[in-house]
Order: C-alpha cells, then sequence, then structure tokens
C-alpha cells in the first residue's frame, strides 16, 4: 500500500503503529469506566496493555501496577485516564522510565506537563481518544 492510499500516514499513525505496549495510567477494573472500554479495545487491536492503578491487583487478565516505575518491561506509550492536576507527575515517571509517547485522553489536557514531554523527546498527543484515533487511521 502506498502511502496516498486509504491509510492516513501521520505522527499519530506511525507512532501507533510502531508501538506495542500501553501503559494505561488510571485505568479502571469497573466495566463501565472509558478506561476499561478503551483499553480493551486496544488489546483486542493487538497491543500489550498494563495496568497501572494501585487500586487494582488485575485488570484485562494484566497485573495491575501502582506506579510506570514497577513496570519491568519497556513502554511505548503511556496513556493517561486521570485528572489533568495528575498529569506533570505522570510525564515525570514516563519520561524516567524512557517511554516514546504520552497520551492525554480526551478532557485531559496539560500544556505545561506536554512541553516538558516533548522537551524531553516523547511524541505527546493531548486531549484526544486513543480508541478513536486507532479506529480512524486503522480500521476500514
Amino acid at each position: 500500500m502506498s502511502e496516498h492510499e486509504s491509510r492516513p500516514s501521520d505522527s499519530i499513525y506511525e507512532s501507533l503503529k510502531s508501538s506495542h505496549t500501553i501503559a494505561v495510567v488510571g485505568l479502571s477494573s469497573r466495566k463501565f469506566r472509558p478506561s476499561y472500554g478503551v483499553s480493551q479495545y486496544m488489546q483486542v487491536a493487538g497491543y500489550r496493555i498494563i495496568p497501572v492503578n494501585p487500586e487494582n491487583t488485575e485488570v484485562l487478565g494484566e497485573k495491575s501496577y501502582a506506579t510506570l516505575e514497577e513496570i519491568p518491561e519497556k513502554v511505548d506509550i503511556v496513556d493517561i485516564f486521570r485528572r489533568s492536576e495528575f498529569v506533570p507527575a505522570i510525564v515525570d515517571s514516563a519520561i524516567r522510565i524512557g517511554a516514546r509517547a504520552i497520551w492525554m485522553q480526551e478532557g485531559v489536557i496539560h500544556s505545561e506537563a506536554a512541553e516538558k514531554a516533548r522537551a524531553a523527546g516523547l511524541f505527546v498527543v493531548m486531549d484526544l481518544c486513543i480508541l478513536k484515533e486507532h479506529a480512524r487511521r486503522f480500521r476500514t
């Protein structure tokens, strides 16, 4: 498929295409929560989902960790389902673990933290749903 056919070639597409492991900060074990449905979709789409929530031991069949720093493997994307005031500390952790990207879900906005992440070399998406962006680019 050439780059001019049906799939757009853009930075979000490239990030999602080259990523395999997504740490979801704030992933709830409650099936009615957006974080659960979005993460379940991404898991079915082939991504390794790692829950980050100190209130859970397991979500979607995966061990849950209290912090990003506890995850024993490489993380490509840190997907944030927390209120905006928690974003700076999450970005600091993402930088420390060497994540490649920060994804702030719809309604999660923190421009200063986004700039800090970009300055550290991370790809940043803010105020967009990873499920919607994946579906737009990969589902036909």
